[in-house]
């Protein structure tokens, strides 16, 4: 085996493991830093951990391959609150921090908490270096565990503030084991007697729907579920993990369900009489909590996690398996079937319902109306643009108002935490740096992280942001209202904020800003941040009134 440091095998393993970028905040594994540059890895450096970790989450999901953030130890706490959002929507991030040392615990270290349990509930896979023998194999099977199964978080303590326990040489054996450069690493197939089984399940049904979740996509098992879909004239919802998964004016598209959803998709699941989830955890937000589909209607479920198979609802059939090899196996075993009843009734309720929105997608109001924004944004993507929205309202709007039309677009949103999309967008940036990203932000989020545009700007990173620009957090308008009564006072202080030109705090942070404030001014606004190569900042101006719709349910 070669003598080597440590920081010379971190370097290297992270080269053979096809790992382009890693984001930081310093001072951590500085000399590992210093060989990854040599090696061609490009060390990013953020101006949080948070948004480190957020980076490797929009550079994992938008490549297929871990992302990898970094922090000593005063920061890992931040780390670990940064690894919520990619946990939740079953990304694999690896996160690398300093830790306490043996010999030195318990002393008063300057700036040590122990801060390795804080790991726990955020990975599938916690575990520390204390000797840089260890390196080479916990490292591995960190790289194992975040892409194996439903991928995950994971994380790599490394003894020392500025983990320089593995400062030291020894003898270092380099295993690349490819399969886990990329996610999925590996692809069961589920077994033929249940595959049977589930088929005469879907066929028999009168009132079928297939609802995908963030696993088709993680597969990449889009087409494949198109052709099922196509071959039974099967309705398809899709969670906002899946969206895009099939192409949204397909006729078999009735859009997002459950809580941030069309009301045409909540319906058609809620007439159905069976529900097939393809790589859904069938958790609350895709079923508008366990409302939609309707209590007692049968469901079955493919997941690549046994555990996931009738968690929420008993299954009528299950099927483990990863969804791009299983559902060929399905597709076989299912007698093509022409369009019914059911289909043409759930393509008359999708067609009621984008015929409702219309005048509010083409309305010319000042301020403007979110719909609008959405649609200008959908008209303008390249068809190989990949788009991010926030959460909370950016999420609901993009989700029911911005269509992904072409296979070869994607869409990433934030599973739950304010302020992911900036950093998120410029790791996806550095994963797919020929494509275009386009962020859909409102304010609130967009000044979480705010301090990134200047690392955009710094490194040449061409990102393009929408903020919905309405000063303020409205989503929040009913709660401060309720809570005072209907007479907010200084409950107004509490939800919005001063009414900032973004355009120009952009420009002061190196990047472009252009501002709009009437909808014939977006489109010409999105196609010279396109056409100028720099980071862009779109501040466009909305109505604070407009909340976004709130799900349908049945009575």
């Amino acid at each position: 085996m070669p003598v080597q440091s440590g920081s010379e095998f971190f370097a290297e393993f992270m080269h053979s493991y096809e790992v382009s970028h890693v984001f930081f905040v310093p001072a951590v594994l500085t000399p590992a830093l210093a060989e990854m540059d040599k090696r061609g890895v490009v060390g990013v450096m953020a101006h949080g951990e948070k948004a480190a970790a957020y980076m490797a989450d929009g550079y994992a999901r938008a490549s297929h391959r871990p992302g990898v953030c970094l922090a000593q130890t005063v920061g890992a706490a931040n780390l670990a609150a940064g690894l919520r959002d990619p946990y939740l929507a079953c990304s694999p991030v690896v996160a690398v921090t300093g830790g306490r040392r043996a010999e030195t615990k318990h002393r008063h270290v300057y700036q040590e908490i122990e801060d390795f349990p804080l790991f726990d509930p955020v990975t599938k896979f916690n575990a520390q270096v204390d000797v840089v023998e260890r390196l080479p194999d916990l490292l591995r099977q960190a790289f194992r565990a975040a892409t194996s199964g439903c991928p995950r978080p994971v994380h790599v303590e490394i003894g020392g503030n500025m983990a320089q326990s593995i400062d030291g040489k020894a003898d270092l054996e380099l295993v690349v084991e490819s399969a886990h450069t990329r996610f999925p690493s590996y692809r069961p197939t589920a077994e033929p007697n249940a595959v049977a089984t589930a088929a005469a399940v879907l066929c028999s049904a009168e009132r079928p729907v297939i609802i995908a979740g963030g696993g088709v996509t993680a597969s990449g098992a889009q087409a494949e579920l198109v052709t099922l879909a196509e071959k039974l004239s099967i309705p398809v919802a899709t969670s906002l993990n899946a969206k895009g998964s099939i192409p949204e004016n397909h006729p078999l598209a009735v859009g997002l369900v459950g809580l941030y959803s069309r009301v045409c998709a909540n319906r058609v699941v809620s007439e159905a009489d069976l529900v097939f989830y393809i790589g859904s955890h069938t958790g609350s937000q895709v079923t508008n909590d366990w409302k939609v589909p309707r209590p007692g209607t049968r469901v079955m479920q493919l997941d690549i996690e046994p555990e996931e198979l009738g968690r929420n609802y008993p299954n009528t059939a299950s099927l483990c398996g990863d969804a791009k090899v299983t559902l060929p196996l399905l597709i076989e075993a299912c007698t093509s079937r022409s369009a019914t009843e059911w289909t043409q009734r759930a393509q008359s309720i999708t067609r009621e319902w984008l015929e409702e929105v219309k005048p509010l997608c083409e309305s010319n109001a000042v301020p403007m109306r979110p719909e609008r924004i959405c649609r200008e944004i959908e008209e303008f993507l390249p068809d190989d643009a990949i788009i991010l929205a926030e959460t909370g309202h950016s999420g609901m709007w993009a989700g029911m108002f911005l269509h992904i039309n072409q296979p070869t677009q994607r869409f990433l949103r934030a599973a739950g935490s304010l302020g992911w999309g900036l950093p998120a967008a410029i790791g996806a940036k550095c994963a797919q740096p020929d494509r275009p990203v386009v962020l859909f932000s409102g304010d609130g989020g967009f000044y979480y992280h705010l301090a990134e545009l200047e690392t955009a700007a710094r490194y040449g990173i061409q990102i393009i942001v929408v903020v919905n620009n309405n000063r303020s957090l409205n989503m929040e308008t009913e709660l401060f209202r309720d809570a005072y009564g209907g007479e907010q006072n200084r409950g107004f202080e509490m939800w919005q904020f001063e009414d900032l030109n973004l355009a120009r705090v952009a420009e002061s942070l190196g990047c472009q800003g252009i501002r709009v404030e009437k909808p014939a001014e977006l489109r010409p606004a999105l196609e010279k941040a396109l056409e100028s190569g720099r980071p862009t900042v779109i501040d466009t101006v909305s109505d604070i009134e407009l909340l976004a719709p709130a799900a349908w349910a049945p009575q």
